[in-house]
């Protein structure tokens, strides 16, 4: 178990494990774990050689910050991590009083310039420290102007508050226009985007890869298990009970499909010609993604945790590839198809060309 082979995340100098370790389960919570086992996870991941760690201000109403600015301190090890938190939802309401009207204030969420200042300093507070490695925004409002997002991310980063910046869960479009803006004005732009990306989830593949290889930004893969949907613990016949995704949670029943059913059926395939565990086989196949800078595991055990890890070792066979590939192919759409192999050769002539990053 070791996490020793590190990688340049997206066209920036700074070096992660291809492996982060997200502490959405640090804190309370129906996922959640208590801080002795939370620190056990914790100590885990760096006995095994990482250095990526990823919170966000949400998690566990800041008991997740909380905990990890805890660990590092009494480890002594802010300077061999890469710590990074996230913004954007509110912070004066809970989830459930801020779908009422009126709840909360409104300037403490958003990717405005006021509740970024504001949260950062919040972050800052509850993990301990004097910056922060890696700030992302955490989901786009649909509000804010991309260049108020670049410029005030790009003045924290010029004041020492944080080292890079990245952006979560927004149009390809946004992150496209955020890179251009930092390069034209030449300032600080992304470094990465995170999206849920996993066998079951791959449409980000036709817009947000394209845009990230383009914007030097690299990707990180969020939910690279489905929620657990890919770790074996599902049945066709038997889904109740099993695990995150049997009550209510954020996918909802959503990942129980007929074409999803098929993809799980060929990775338990693969996973007994390997004798690996499935979650294993998964999180190797997206490690093997062009593009994918890091991928977010998460676990509550020890355990889970170092099965985990262990993927990071795992290198699948082109067979092997082809057929998880195959099985798990999204749907053609207008932008994929335009760049398809078939399209290219008419474009050249019927020659083959392969472009940069390819």
């Amino acid at each position: 178990m070791s996490l020793t082979a590190f990688r340049s995340l997206g066209r920036s100098g700074l070096i992660v494990s291809p492996l982060a370790l997200g502490t959405m389960t640090f804190g309370p919570g129906e996922w959640g774990a208590d801080e002795a086992n939370s620190r056990a996870v914790f100590d885990a991941y760096l006995e095994a050689g990482g250095n990526f760690i990823d919170t966000a201000d949400i998690y566990s109403g800041g008991e997740s910050e909380a905990l990890v600015g805890k660990f590092i301190a009494e480890r002594g090890v802010r300077d061999d991590v890469v710590l990074a938190t996230k913004f954007a939802f509110n912070g004066s309401a809970s989830p459930l009083t801020a779908t009422q009207s009126g709840a909360g204030n409104p300037n403490a969420g958003g990717a405005g310039a006021k509740n970024i200042c504001r949260a950062l300093e919040a972050s800052l507070r509850r993990l301990r420290t004097n910056h922060i490695d890696l700030y992302w925004m955490h989901i786009w409002d649909g509000v804010t102007p991309v260049a108020e997002i670049v410029q005030t991310l790009g003045d924290l980063v010029r004041a020492g508050k944080i080292r890079y910046y990245g952006l979560s869960d927004m149009p390809a479009w946004l992150a496209m226009k955020a890179a251009t803006i930092a390069a034209e004005r030449c300032v600080p732009g992304p470094i990465a985007i995170q999206v849920e990306y996993s066998l079951v989830a791959r449409d980000v593949e036709a817009e947000h890869f394209p845009a990230a290889r383009e914007g030097g930004m690299g990707v990180m893969p969020w939910s690279p298990l489905a929620g657990g949907f890919l770790s074996g613990k599902y049945r066709r016949d038997d889904v109740k009970g099993k695990g995150r995704l049997s009550g209510a949670n954020p996918f909802g029943d959503t990942k129980f499909t007929d074409r999803n059913w098929t993809i799980v059926e060929t990775l338990e395939q693969v996973a007994a010609e390997l004798g690996r565990p499935m979650a294993q086989v998964a999180l190797a196949w997206t490690l093997a993604r062009k593009g994918v800078g890091a991928t977010l595991i998460g676990a509550s055990k020890v355990s889970q945790l170092r099965s985990n890890i262990d993927a990071a070792g795992l290198r699948l066979e082109a067979a092997h590839l082809d057929r998880l590939n195959e099985v798990s192919a999204p749907p053609i759409g207008f932008s994929a198809g335009l760049t398809s192999p078939m399209i290219r050769r008419m474009v050249y002539g019927g020659y083959e060309v392969v472009g940069w990053g390819e």
